[in-house]
């Protein structure tokens, strides 16, 4: 679907200073409010060095939701991928059709001494995606750009659940939160073009227009969790 967009709104003419001059729909009520912190989490780890680990996380195109992660401190990886479908159709060919169940994904490995689970998933709340459009991610439309955490232990179950119902009651937005949180049953990174998108490809238009937005927000809203 974005590919489609992509094409037609070059061939349209549409210049990338039209695609800069927009900003991505958060869903917020009010976005200059500061973002609620979980009030349930997991404690920060301490005494383990070597301590890791790993949120799954869907929210529309993995490129941006990817790039953001990988300028969050305390963050180790994040990598694009598939997560929902089976092995066997794990491929962006197959995916894009919205037929395998799958959703792009994202995996973050993280440091948990550093960062904890529920403050992963108040920036993916607050700068990754918007949480309140269902089967949808700005203008990419599909179950594979649904908004899905997929847990990995009943303690991310409890976190994931809990934090969505603190942010609803909040009224954080303008809508009601359609985020899924469902058992991870497997992740597959997705091609090596996919890697890094945002990095590689900083001025396609789609990339200023979609995910651009979503690297200032992180620096503006989370200063101190912003890494280069």
């Amino acid at each position: 679907m974005r590919a489609a967009i992509f094409a037609v709104m070059i061939f349209a003419g549409i210049g990338v200073w039209m695609w800069a001059g927009a900003t991505p729909d958060t869903g917020r009520a009010n976005g200059k409010e500061a973002f609620p912190k979980p009030a349930v989490d997991e404690g920060p780890a301490t005494g383990t060095a070597n301590a890791r680990e790993t949120a799954v996380l869907a929210g529309g195109c993995f490129w941006g939701v990817q790039a953001v992660f990988a300028h969050v401190k305390g963050v180790l990886s994040s990598t694009s991928g598939y997560a929902g479908g089976e092995a066997g159709t794990a491929t962006y060919e197959q995916v894009s059709t919205g037929a395998t169940g799958h959703a792009e994904s994202v995996q973050v490995r993280f440091d948990p001494a550093q960062i904890t689970y529920g403050q992963i998933l108040m920036i993916y709340f607050a700068v990754a995606h918007n949480p309140t459009e269902l089967n949808r991610q700005g203008p990419d439309y599909g179950t594979q750009y649904r908004s899905e955490i997929f847990y990995g232990s009943p303690e991310q179950k409890k976190i994931a659940e809990a934090y969505i119902a603190q942010l609803d009651t909040a009224k954080i937005y303008g809508g009601k939160i359609v985020t899924r949180v469902e058992p991870l049953r497997g992740f597959y990174a997705a091609e090596g073009y996919h890697q890094d998108y945002l990095k590689h490809h900083p001025y396609e238009p789609y990339i200023v227009m979609n995910d651009q937005p979503k690297l200032a927000n992180l620096e503006k809203e989370f200063p101190s969790w912003y890494r280069k």
